[in-house]
């Protein structure tokens, strides 16, 4: 039944939606929505993200409030960079990260928080997922960078989900 319907939720929610829009309760319309409800799911199932097994949601939480605390100190920072960026500016650099961690949902969400912390931008993962490559927006120092990148981001979701 699984492979019939790979989400039932999904065909649902496609059916009610196809006839919403359609602002119709023909039988045309029943039909047409019920074979988008049906076929679209078969056809997207690959594309699904993996199941997500969180192994320790207390990890979970403190992750969460040290993302918290680095997004309010690095906008701190880098807003005064930037204020600052006449007298001295500021020391960008790309620097390669290696990575330990190679489940598909932890790169994910890592990727998520190096978004979400201003000052760095994930810029390439390599093909193999072994190395990331980021700019960092001031850099002091690349060795207690990626110490401090591993220990608090890479590490606590290796104990997530791998």
């Amino acid at each position: 039944m699984k492979r019939l319907f790979p989400a039932p939720l999904l065909t649902l929610s496609l059916w009610a939606l196809w006839l919403v829009l359609n602002l119709s309760l023909s039988p045309g319309h029943l039909l047409l929505g019920a074979l988008l409800g049906f076929v679209a799911p078969l056809m997207f199932a690959p594309l699904r993200p993996l199941p997500v097994r969180m192994r320790k949601p207390g990890v979970a939480l403190k992750l969460f409030l040290l993302v918290g605390r680095d997004v309010v100190i690095s906008n701190l920072a880098v807003a005064w960079g930037v204020w600052r960026g006449g007298h001295k500016p500021p020391r960008s650099a790309f620097v390669k990260v290696p990575l330990d961690l190679h489940n598909a949902n932890g790169l994910a969400a890592l990727a998520m928080i190096t978004t979400v912390v201003p000052g760095t931008v994930w810029s390439e993962l390599a093909l193999d997922r072994s190395v990331l490559l980021m700019h960092v927006f001031d850099l002091d120092n690349e060795a207690a960078f990626i110490a401090h990148f591993k220990s608090a981001y890479e590490r606590p979701l290796m104990e997530i989900f791998q």
